[in-house]
Order: structure tokens, then C-alpha cells, then sequence
């Protein structure tokens, strides 16, 4: 047998200096190099979105128009708000299954407060917002204090959540709000921007910026990398779960306030299925289920996705039920790609 001596001066064979890297090279080459691509960061889901956007002006030239457009800004608002939250959870590893039945609890909170117990509708919101924080605070403990998994965790909270919001007017709406509250979702300021556009805008800025600057988002995908490896660093692992999982459930008390400006009116039944959208448009965005990836920008190319693909079906005249079914491949092909590139890495 042929031997060489290292650099250490020890004899080796040659096999032995040359045989490590065969299987690693194979090993990668059995998936396709176009589909690690395609997943890297946001560059995969922004020539998608492309893509789609060409395809449907194809199909009904009006989908390009000024106003097609900003319809669309207007519809991703709620999902976006929801998308920001979840981006979080997802990245931590975790997932939220609550968030449509939070964001009606508190709209039917919004509702109850200003309409049946006359307070001042400035203080129903902050009361709708702090009860999508405690839905939240709930979801956070039953994960790190009794160990619950996510998926039980949330599934819980959706049902609670849900039935509360059903129990607080025995299942009726709460209907009409004043003017100036439902201008907030109505009324374009400089041609194009409503006020609550403007609150989503601002979110996600915040958002980027907080996990790409801050040691706390750094410390998010250290959790979602490993926990166990995320304490032994110090970082205080359950108290940075809890306040994830708080900070969805106060974005979801925000999104039932938006849905409200925009219904004029508080329904229990509000936001049935959006958790589905929620987690799709994060995947979409490139974000992995199995936690430490995930961006902000990814996120918003997610949701524009998952708004223009329904306004596209829509101005189609696509039915609602065949749209979930597109919505159902969508999902499954982001998911898909996310699990080949892992295994190309």
C-alpha cells in the first residue's frame, strides 16, 4: 500500500489522505444545486413573486393597475401584522396556531368595551391589544413552565380563544364604529398610504431591525439553532420563548383593531383559517419549521405572495374552495424546497 507522511510527520496511506472527501462531495451532489439556490435567503421567493405578478397581468391585464395595488397593500395588512409575529416563533423553532382565534377574542374585546360598557374606544383598543398579549403570556408558560409542545400549546389557546370570543356576546357581532376609526383603514393619506398600511410599514422596519441588530434577535435564532446550546451560552432560554410568544399574541390584538376599522363591526367568527395563511407566508419567505432560520424580508415577500395569489384568483374568478386547494400546493412546494435544502447543507 502506497504511504505518504503528513505534515506531522506520521505515515498515512493514501486512501486514508484521500478518502474523507469522496463521500462528502457525493453526498451533496445527490440534491440539486438549483434548489439550495432557490431557497437561500429572499433572492428564491422575490423571483417568485415576480413571476406570479407577470403571470397574472398576462391572465387580466387589470391586476397591474394603480388601484389593483393598493388593494392589495390594504388586504396583506392583517396577514402581514400576523406574518411578523410568527416569524419570530417560527425562528425560535416554535409555532402559533392561535393567532386567528386571538385576533377575534380581541376584537369582540374592542367590541364589548366601547359598546356595552361605554368605555372610551381609545382604551378598547388598548384593552384588545393587552388581551392578545395574555393570550400570548398563556401560550409562553404552558410552553416553558408545564412543557407543553407549540402545537398542543396553541391548538389549546385556539379553542379557548375562540369559544371566549363567542361567549362574551353569546355569538353576535358588535356593529358601527365612529368615522375617524374606520378612516384609519380607509383613508389614503398622500394618494396611496393609510394610516394602518402606515403601522405595518413601521412594524416591519422594527421587526428587520431588531433581529439583525439587536443581541436579543441574535439570541432568537440561538434558541431556534439549539436551546440546550442557547442556555449554556446564558441566555435566559424560557424568558425569551415566553416574550416570542407574547409579542405574537400582542401583534394578534393589533390585527383584530386593523380587521375591525376595516369590518366596521366585531365578529367572533373573524379570522377563521388565517393561521394557515400566517404560516405560510413565513415558510414562503424562506423561514424553516425546525427553527434558527428566517427573515423579516423573506416575510414580506411571503405575504405579498400569499395576497396577490388570492387577489390574482379572485380578479380570475376562482372559487374560494379552489383557492384554498392552490394555497395547499403552495405551501406544500415552499415546505418542500426548505426540507431539500437542508439536506444539501
Amino acid at each position: 500500500m502506497e504511504q505518504n507522511r503528513n505534515d506531522k510527520g506520521v505515515l498515512v496511506s493514501a486512501t486514508q489522505t484521500h478518502a474523507p472527501t469522496a463521500p462528502q462531495a457525493g453526498a451533496r451532489s445527490r440534491v440539486p444545486a438549483w434548489v439550495h439556490k432557490l431557497g437561500a435567503g429572499t433572492a428564491g421567493p422575490l423571483v417568485g413573486l415576480v413571476v406570479l405578478c407577470l403571470a397574472l397581468f398576462i391572465a387580466t391585464p387589470v391586476f397591474l393597475t394603480v388601484n389593483n395595488l393598493l388593494n392589495v397593500l390594504d388586504q396583506v395588512t392583517i396577514l402581514g401584522i400576523l406574518a411578523l409575529g410568527m416569524t419570530f416563533v417560527i425562528i425560535t423553532g416554535g409555532i402559533d396556531l392561535s393567532v386567528g382565534a386571538v385576533l377575534a377574542l380581541a376584537m369582540m374585546v374592542l367590541g364589548y368595551t366601547s359598546h356595552n360598557a361605554g368605555w372610551p374606544l381609545w382604551l378598547s383598543i388598548i384593552a384588545a391589544i393587552v388581551a392578545g398579549g395574555v393570550c400570548g403570556l398563556l401560550n409562553g408558560l404552558g410552553i416553558t413552565v408545564t412543557k407543553l409542545p407549540p402545537f398542543i400549546a396553541t391548538l389549546a389557546m385556539l379553542s379557548i380563544a375562540r369559544g371566549a370570543a363567542n361567549v362574551i356576546t353569546d355569538g353576535q357581532q358588535i356593529v358601527g364604529y365612529p368615522a375617524w376609526f374606520t378612516a384609519l383603514s380607509s383613508q389614503r393619506h398622500f394618494g396611496f398610504l393609510t394610516v394602518t398600511a402606515l403601522v405595518l410599514v413601521l412594524l416591519l422596519i422594527a421587526g428587520w431591525a431588531y433581529l439583525r441588530y439587536r443581541p436579543g434577535g441574535r439570541a432568537v435564532y440561538a434558541i431556534g439553532g439549539s436551546n440546550e446550546v442557547a442556555r449554556l451560552a446564558g441566555i435566559p432560554v424560557k424568558r425569551f420563548i415566553a416574550s416570542v410568544y407574547v409579542l405574537t399574541g400582542l401583534l394578534a390584538g393589533l390585527a383584530g383593531v386593523v380587521l375591525a376599522t376595516r369590518l366596521d363591526s366585531s365578529q367572533p367568527s373573524a379570522a377563521v383559517g388565517i393561521e394557515l395563511d400566517t404560516i405560510a407566508a413565513v415558510v414562503i419567505g424562506g423561514a424553516s419549521l425546525t427553527g434558527g432560520v428566517g427573515r423579516v424580508s423573506g416575510t414580506i415577500v411571503g405575504v405579498l405572495i400569499i395576497g396577490v395569489l388570492r387577489n390574482g384568483l379572485n380578479l380570475l374568478s376562482v372559487s374560494p374552495f379552489v383557492q384554498q386547494i392552490v394555497i395547499g400546493v403552495v405551501i406544500a412546494l415552499a415546505v418542500m424546497v426548505d426540507v431539500l435544502r437542508r439536506r444539501s447543507a
